[in-house]
C-alpha cells in the first residue's frame, strides 16, 4: 500500500522534530516526498552553527519542499545527557506553531545502538504532547532497530505503519544523502539509506505517555 493512501487527505499540516540535519530524509524522506502538498515543517535541534551542514539542510528542505529551522544543541561525541526543560523549550522556540496535524519525531528509543539525542527528543516532544503544550490529531515515531549495533538500521516491520518505497522515491531520497549532504556512497549513511520507512503511531497523548513511562531506557 502506497504512502499517499495511508496518510489522510485531512492531514495537511505536518511537523518533523529531530536531532540532526539528514535525520528527517534518512527515516521519514519517502514519506515527505510521497505526500507532497502538505505543509512540512522541519525542526533539526542540532549543527545550527555547522558551516557543513546547516547550509545542506537548507537545500535538503528545498528538494523536500519542506520549510524548517535549526537549533544549537549540545552534540558533541560524549553525548552529555540534556535537561528535559532545556530539549523542550528550545523546541517549543523553534515551532512556528504549536498545533498540527501530524508529529512525526524520534522513537524514545532510537533508531539505532545508541544516540542519546534522539532519544532524548522522542521523549521531550510526548511529554510536551501530553502536558497540551503541542496539540496534533496524531503523533507518529520513527521506527526502526539495528540489532544492538550488528547491522544498519531496518524499518521494524510489526510497527503499525510499514512501508517498501517505491524504487524512484528512494532514488530521491538517496539523491538528499549522497548529493545534497555529500555523504560518500560507501559512508554510514548512505549505506543505512532505508528502503522501507516505519512509524510508531499515536492517536492521543495518553498512550504515547504511557509507552514513554512504561519504556526500559539505560541511563
Amino acid at each position: 500500500m502506497f504512502f499517499n493512501l495511508l496518510m489522510k487527505e485531512s492531514v495537511k499540516t505536518i511537523a518533523l522534530i529531530v536531532a540532526h540535519p539528514d535525520d528527517e530524509t534518512l527515516w521519514a524522506g519517502g514519506t515527505i516526498l510521497s505526500n507532497p502538498g502538505r505543509r512540512y515543517f522541519i525542526a533539526s535541534l542540532c549543527r545550527k552553527t555547522d558551516p557543513d551542514r546547516a547550509p545542506k539542510f537548507k537545500k535538503a528542505l528545498d528538494f523536500l519542499g519542506a520549510g524548517g529551522i535549526m537549533g544549537d544543541l549540545d552534540d558533541d561525541p560524549e553525548q552529555i545527557r540534556l535537561t528535559e526543560d532545556d530539549v523542550q523549550n528550545l523546541i517549543l522556540k523553534l515551532l512556528p506553531s504549536r498545533q498540527f496535524d501530524l508529529i512525526i519525531t524520534h522513537s524514545i528509543y532510537g533508531e539505532y545502538s545508541r544516540h542519546r539525542r534522539h532519544e532524548e527528543i522522542g521523549n521531550a516532544v510526548i511529554q510536551l504532547w501530553h502536558s497540551n503544550q503541542i496539540t496534533a490529531a496524531e503523533l507518529w515515531a520513527f521506527a526502526y532497530e539495528d540489532g544492538q549495533g550488528s547491522y544498519h538500521p531496518a524499518a521494524i516491520e510489526g510497527a503499525p505503519l510499514f512501508y517498501t518505497l517505491p524504487h524512484d522515491i528512494w532514488q530521491q531520497k538517496y539523491h538528499i544523502i549522497t548529493n545534497i549532504y555529500g555523504f560518500d556512497q560507501n559512508s554510514w549513511e548512505a549505506q543505512t539509506t532505508p528502503k522501507e520507512e516505519a512509524f510508531w503511531q499515536f492517536y492521543n497523548a495518553s498512550n504515547a505517555f504511557e509507552w514513554l513511562i512504561n519504556a526500559n531506557i539505560a541511563p
